[in-house]
């Protein structure tokens, strides 16, 4: 009997042709097994019906770890063609069916850990040890199939030694597309910061050990550089902010290892496993009270952002040094992609770090480190990009549309929707300079091209100035599709219901901003969701927003908008005018526009949260996205609800001026604690009550939250248990981010079932 099998799904770059080899084998079946262009998999075997039936039923069962089969099709032929062995085959590149995609890059594993170990192996401390269980993926190929030849490892031809490793079906490294060693792999180098080579034994203990004398290193890994210091000293991390204009923004940071994590962050069973498993995410921790590394990581707030070493290089920088960790954030300039090449690190960082570790292998797709937390045991992905990109997220049903979505201007990423999947990019960051742009431009282009879809329309947000709509825009001229233009909140519930594989739900979507369907600056609303459309149902107050987008970046401006009408407000305006860029003229020019008139309003949840910031003295300028609200979270963590004050809802509006007026009153009653506390005790009760009501008037059984809000854990969490109280069932995001980098998927959905 002969079987022709077609597998699809996470099928090359994991072992997988390997595996078919030794299982075929194994089951004394002859034939092939081959790599398609379209990252898909051509297996043909011929032997008896129980031996084929035993090798379909492993393939599936015994498949290697980071292999993920979606479909896989057989066609039995009763004819035999004589084959006389089983064979790995050159692979084709033979385009059969799209929505197979590259695997993301794996954190180095315990067999290769151990050998970097082992003074006996000739891997011994090898920076670039690998095998076919882990390793460089997504951020190596040019092209499929995946060969060596189509990945940045084709410079290096493999010596005698790899080349039987590779050969061997017994070996760990057969047909591993990484193999390398010391003899022929790539080389990494230590330099000074204008690019001259040290002379020195060891580069990357090296660089260890000038990192805990407190000098600043640009390191080079697997998608980018990041900007590497000590953890102990504040010295270089005020350099490093100074350097990189990088004021009050928190820094992600390396550990040793997990023992050693845990004795500055507080570390569950949930997040310990996220910290160890192949993605080796950061994390963002609770700090322990105890904490004792530099404050200047992340000031003002409660968390830390904590990854493992997910490369021997990595590893290596920890061994002849005593630090616990050390910063290891992206290499990017403010609104600028993270760097990859040589010269363009020395170029950009030559006046920031003192020195560069860096290798002679090329990037061939830059990919940021994922960014993720827990909620009372759920995930929340904050940023998703290494070890998640490009792997697909399931629907439980088939779009009715190829789609492309751009995504907006912060945070974002692009994403190709393909009957059950979605396929997110990498992290793109901040549309605000060119760089980033044509970043965006190559994402999308390069996505539609390893998933081999032929798209049938392009989505972006409604927002008439964004440059990712810009890019959007010439896309679908190019390709002769549709253009459909997706409001923001609309997007994180259409995402929401998709991921959630729900058709009908009431969401809540908070968020700092979204161009609104009536031209308006949305942020706090509750949307119906069914199969035929979404609609607005309630949102949060209407507030003063005076100077728009400066009123983001000084919340004070808030606080005069909203509080105008309270007694004696003036008073505490006056004494922190001089907070504002421009003092005391600034905030009489601020009473006059709100005396004529002349300001914008917004329903923003996260404005509400910058005023409370402010209010609370916690918070007075945002240097970064979301920096007041995460700082009344911080504030917050171990508080208490103080304020009498029950959600003010008038129809269907949650008023908010109440709120802040009841702060305001109480500033020298309570601690900033408990005030901010009640400030998101106030508001989580609120959007739920109004999202329950609609839920129950219009019978519809889920509640969902998203936007970038949902981050919050203290809100999350209370809506959680309101909706949970009031017998209906919540849901919230764990795969797809629900901030902006989740929005590109959810405009996906939409233009999907709802584009005209």
């Amino acid at each position: 009997m002969r079987a022709e099998i077609r597998v699809t799904g996470i099928v090359q770059g994991v072992g997988f042709r390997p595996f078919v080899y030794r299982t075929a084998v194994r089951n004394q079946l002859r034939g092939y097994v081959r790599n398609l262009g379209d990252a898909g998999v051509d297996i043909v075997v011929e032997g008896t019906k129980d031996a084929i039936s035993k090798f379909l039923s492993e393939l599936r069962s015994k498949a290697p770890p980071q292999a993920r089969i979606d479909t896989l099709k057989v066609r039995y032929r009763d004819v035999e063609q004589g084959i006389r062995e089983f064979k790995i085959l050159g692979s084709s590149d033979k385009v059969v069916v799209p929505g197979s995609v590259i695997p993301p890059d794996i954190a180095i594993c315990e067999n290769c850990m151990r050998e970097l170990r082992d003074p006996k192996n000739r891997r011994f401390r090898y920076f670039f040890i690998t095998c076919t269980d882990c390793g460089p993926r997504f951020t190596i190929i040019n092209r499929l199939p995946y060969d060596r030849e189509n990945t940045t490892m084709k410079d290096f031809l493999m010596c005698p030694e790899c080349r039987r490793e590779y050969e061997d079906p017994l070996d760990r490294r057969f047909h591993a597309q990484t193999v390398a060693c010391p003899k022929c792999g790539p080389k990494v180098f230590l330099t000074d910061n204008e690019g001259n080579i040290l002379d020195v034994e060891d580069p990357v203990s090296e660089c260890g050990k000038l990192l805990e004398e407190g000098y600043i290193a640009l390191v080079k890994g697997n998608g980018g550089f990041h900007i590497a210091a000590s953890t102990l000293q504040s010295e270089p991390i005020l350099k490093l902010r100074k350097l990189k204009s990088r004021r009050q923004k928190p820094f992600a940071v390396m550990a040793r290892d997990v023992r050693a994590a845990k004795t500055f962050a507080l570390i569950d069973r949930y997040e310990e496993e996220l910290l160890t498993s192949p993605v080796r995410p950061i994390v963002l921790l609770k700090k322990r009270e105890d904490y004792y590394l530099s404050e200047e990581i992340s000031p003002g707030l409660h968390t830390i952002g904590v990854m493992l070493p997910y490369t021997g290089l990595h590893a290596m920088l920890f061994d002849k040094t005593c630090e616990p960790a050390f910063i290891m954030t992206s290499a990017n300039r403010a609104g600028e992609p993270i760097v990859t090449r040589n010269e363009e690190a020395y170029k950009k960082f030559g006046s920031i770090a003192d020195y560069f570790l860096i290798h002679d292998r090329e990037i061939a797709n830059r990919c940021d480190d994922s960014v993720v937390r827990m909620h009372s045991g759920s995930l929340r992905v904050l940023r998703r990009s290494r070890g998640y990109a490009p792997e697909p997220v399931k629907l439980k049903w088939k779009a009715k549309r190829n789609v492309l979505a751009l995504g907006v201007d912060t945070n974002t990423n692009v994403c190709v929707l393909y009957q059950d999947k979605g396929f997110i990019s990498q992290y793109v960051g901040d549309i605000e300079k060119v760089e980033t742009a044509e970043f965006l431009e190559e994402a999308a282009k390069y996505l539609m091209k390893i998933t081999n879809v032929e798209v049938e329309a392009v989505a972006c947000d409604l927002h008439p100035t964004f440059n990712s709509a810009r890019i959007a825009e010439k896309i679908a001229e190019e390709l002769g599709a549709p253009l459909i233009k997706v409001q923001h909140h609309y997007a994180h519930i259409a995402g929401l219901a998709a991921e959630a594989g729900v058709r009908e739900l009431i969401g809540i979507c908070c968020d700092g901003f979204g161009y609104g369907l009536d031209g308006k600056a949305w942020g706090g609303e509750i949307l119906y969701l069914n199969e035929d459309e979404i609609t607005r149902l309630a949102h949060l107050q209407p507030q003063p927003m005076v100077g728009g987008d400066l009123a983001a970046k000084y919340p004070i401006r808030m606080v005069a908008g909203i509080l105008r009408d309270t007694e004696d407000i003036y008073s505490w305006l006056k004494n922190r005018s001089t907070l504002l860029p421009h003092g005391e003229i600034e905030l009489n020019l601020i009473l006059k526009q709100l005396e004529r008139g002349e300001f914008t309003e917004t329903t923003s949840c996260g404005r509400i949260l910058d005023a409370a910031s402010a209010l609370l003295d916690i918070c007075h300028e945002r240097t970064y996205e979301g920096e007041p609200a995460m700082k009344v979270e911080a504030t917050a963590y171990g508080g208490r609800r103080v304020l009498k004050l029950k959600p003010q809802i008038e129809g269907h509006v949650l008023r908010t001026t109440e709120l802040l007026e009841e702060v305001y009153v109480n500033l020298k009653n309570y601690s900033k604690r408990d005030l901010a506390f009640s400030v998101e005790e106030y508001i989580a009760e609120g959007v739920a009550s109004l999202a329950v009501d609609l839920a129950k008037q219009h019978k519809v059984d889920y509640v969902g939250f998203s936007g970038g809000v949902a981050y919050n854990e203290h809100i999350s969490e209370a809506i959680r248990k309101i909706v949970e109280k009031r017998g209906l069932k919540f849901v919230s995001h764990n795969s797809v981010p629900p901030g902006d980098g989740g929005v590109s998927f959810g405009q996906a959905v939409y233009a999907a079932e709802y584009g005209k």
